[in-house]
């Protein structure tokens, strides 16, 4: 064998490629690495910069779903009140916060004793009352007794009003009567619960509430927050 073959690198140094130029690399190679190699310097500000443009677009997703769960709510099944006057003392204060459930009355009617929030086109304004008389009732309203088909309805939701008016010696507590009354089809009869300080359906300004015009039932105060309370039932 000959010895100089035998001795014979097969490179003649380490990048030298078949065609014996050192460290230069071929055409297909250079593509190879534009096109596909891997590039370890620069591979992580891409993916970082892919991962915050994903969680930014689930989160602007989330929001916007978030918003018009919102929207949908507020216009269709809730809204929220604020009391504006004395005239359901001492049950609702001035300045009270409270949600009213709108979508309520469109499955059923309200009860009586329930409180409300109604449009008053005239006033500009909606009013809170609680609901006496239902359509078809008879009402009649003398002194502090209240007659609804001439039976005279308890109202647990006075009798703390009562009782404090009864101690400073100022009762009657409601100084304003209304004659017995049939309440027409389609309408409601409503008080105030701070009877002789209330406008309310014994006032012909006011008079008897079209149900159209009911916005739906107080749900519960949640401001302030320490008077925070359920108040669907009416009481």
């Amino acid at each position: 064998m000959d010895r100089s073959q035998e001795n014979a690198p097969e490179d003649h140094f380490a990048g030298a490629d078949r065609n014996g130029e050192a460290g230069i690399p071929s055409a297909g190679e250079t593509r190879g690495t534009a096109a596909g190699g891997q590039n370890p310097a620069g591979a992580a500000p891409s993916e970082t910069g892919g991962r915050f443009a994903k969680e930014l677009t689930e989160w602007i997703i989330a929001l916007a779903i978030a918003g018009i769960v919102v929207f949908f709510i507020r216009w269709f099944f809730i809204s929220p009140f604020i009391v504006d006057g004395p005239s359901m003392e001492p049950n609702f204060w001035h300045g009270e916060r409270i949600m009213v459930n709108k979508i309520l009355y469109e499955f059923r009617a309200p009860k009586r004793g329930e409180v409300i929030v109604f449009h008053m086109p005239d006033e500009g304004r909606d009013f809170i009352k609680r609901v006496i008389g239902l359509p078809g009732d008879t009402v009649k309203v003398v002194g502090d007794q209240v007659f609804v088909n001439g039976v005279q309805i308890e109202e647990p939701y006075l009798e703390k009003a009562y009782a404090e008016a009864r101690a400073r010696g100022a009762l009657p507590y409601n100084d304003r009567d209304f004659p017995e009354t049939k309440v027409p089809e389609g309408t409601l009869f409503v008080m105030g619960d701070h009877r002789n300080n209330s406008l309310d359906s014994r006032f012909p300004s006011v008079g008897f509430i079209p149900l159209d015009r009911v916005v739906g039932r107080a749900e519960f105060i949640f401001w302030p927050l320490h008077k925070i309370r359920y108040i669907g039932d009416g009481l």
